[in-house]
């Protein structure tokens, strides 16, 4: 047998084939939604539990493959490749080597390092990065032989070590980009909501496609695309590429890829009309939105049109009620705490009189500003920008005056 399908074998067995433990890594807050994602078609995982920052689920390699298209909510998918426990330095340079690199890495590629330490004795991160480098570039030298010529042009491959209490653990970085980068848009507003924060909140609020979404205080579209690719049936990562077609893996596995993208495109249906209205008082925002989905066929599915919020009637649009979503431009144009008060009052006012019997979801800034409104609304905490705010969600009732939540 040659060192080629020695190795093959060996990738095969151990990656391909084998049952292994994934993180999909998550915004906090967001950890229950990412589960349901994972515990529902077309997902097939073995087990799976939403930990603090994700979820840790069992599968083989076509899982991952299927979580990094599939999952609206989760930042990256990580592989968990090693355990152990290492008190000096010395013994972690031996750990590190004794790592098979070469059935996760190629010879030629740009590695780089992540660590989190807390409560060990090897708390230097810079320390702990040469060793686990140094364990990589004598472990791959070792088995050049056997392994085929890499690629300089990939993007770099990340490698996360998570260190608590002495214990070492060490996972491949499937995902490359943040999986909140489509491969949909190239520009965006100056503080743009995530795409993975937006499709928690679709869904937090009970978007069901084909009913109406309206986004009348757009920006950079966010909302408005991630609820026309849940209207397609476009799989969230289905327009981008990830660092795993760059793993010796998928070299034996890329047929199943092409297999799972090519499945999950036979279940894409374009909208011939528009279910999502997007609209911004700022005409170049609605111009680089148009621009954005003007390439891709769901455009059908949304018109954008430039206007005031305060002067839309959802009337135009459709004569169905549907799910109202806002997020408004708190620290850019509304500096100060009683503008913000001010404005909520008026978009309370606005969804009373226009959007009666409409779901709503509103970002904004704390939980007690949000008590501005003249109905109830559930709050949920997310981060937005680094910022922690609030998504207020619920239904605008046909008549003002209800309790406050």
């Amino acid at each position: 047998m040659s060192d080629r399908s020695a190795l093959d074998k060996r990738i095969k067995r151990h990656v391909v084939g084998r049952i292994r433990q994934y993180f999909a890594a998550t915004a906090p807050g967001l950890e229950s939604l990412c589960l349901t994602e994972l515990q529902s078609a077309p997902h097939s995982v073995q087990k799976a539990e939403a930990v603090p920052g994700g979820v840790v689920f069992y599968g083989r390699l076509i899982d991952c493959y299927r979580a990094n298209l599939y999952l609206r909510t989760a930042g990256r998918v990580l592989m968990r490749i090693d355990t152990f426990t290492a008190n000096h330095f010395r013994e972690l340079e031996k750990k590190c080597s004794d790592i098979p690199w070469e059935l996760f890495l190629q010879p030629v590629q740009e590695v780089r390092v992540r660590i989190s330490v807390k409560h060990s004795r090897l708390y230097h991160t810079g320390a702990i990065a040469d060793r686990l480098l140094g364990g990589i570039a004598e472990r791959i030298s070792s088995a050049r032989t056997a392994q085929p010529v890499g690629d300089e042009s990939r993007p770099p491959q990340e490698v996360f070590v998570r260190v608590r209490n002495d214990r070492f653990t060490v996972s491949l970085d499937s995902s490359g980009a943040n999986l909140h980068k489509r491969g949909i848009k190239t520009t965006g507003s100056k503080a743009p909501l995530r795409e993975t924060t937006a499709a928690a909140i679709l869904m937090l609020a009970g978007y069901t496609p084909p009913e109406p979404l309206v986004d009348p205080m757009c920006g950079s579209g966010t909302f408005a695309v991630e609820a026309a690719l849940m209207a397609s049936g476009i799989p969230a990562g289905f327009f981008r590429d990830f660092v795993f077609t760059g793993w010796p893996a998928h070299r034996l596995a890329g047929k199943r890829w092409d297999h799972l993208k090519a499945d999950g495109k036979k279940h894409i249906s374009y909208p011939q009309q528009p279910l999502v209205w997007a609209s911004d008082i700022d005409r170049r925002a609605c111009n680089v939105l148009v621009q954005t989905i003007s390439t891709h066929r769901f455009r059908a599915a949304i018109d954008v049109l430039p206007i005031d919020f305060f002067d839309i009637h959802p009337q135009r649009f459709t004569r169905d009620s549907g799910l109202v979503v806002l997020n408004p431009p708190y620290g850019r144009r509304i500096a100060t705490p009683e503008g913000t008060r001010t404005l909520l009052g008026r978009i309370g006012q606005k969804l009373c009189r226009d959007f009666a019997g409409w779901k709503f979801a509103l970002v904004v800034p704390r939980k007690e500003i949000f008590q501005q409104l003249p109905f109830s609304a559930v709050h949920f905490p997310i981060l937005h920008g680094g910022l922690q705010v609030v998504a207020a969600i619920g239904r605008v009732p046909t008549a003002t005056g209800r309790r406050r939540s």
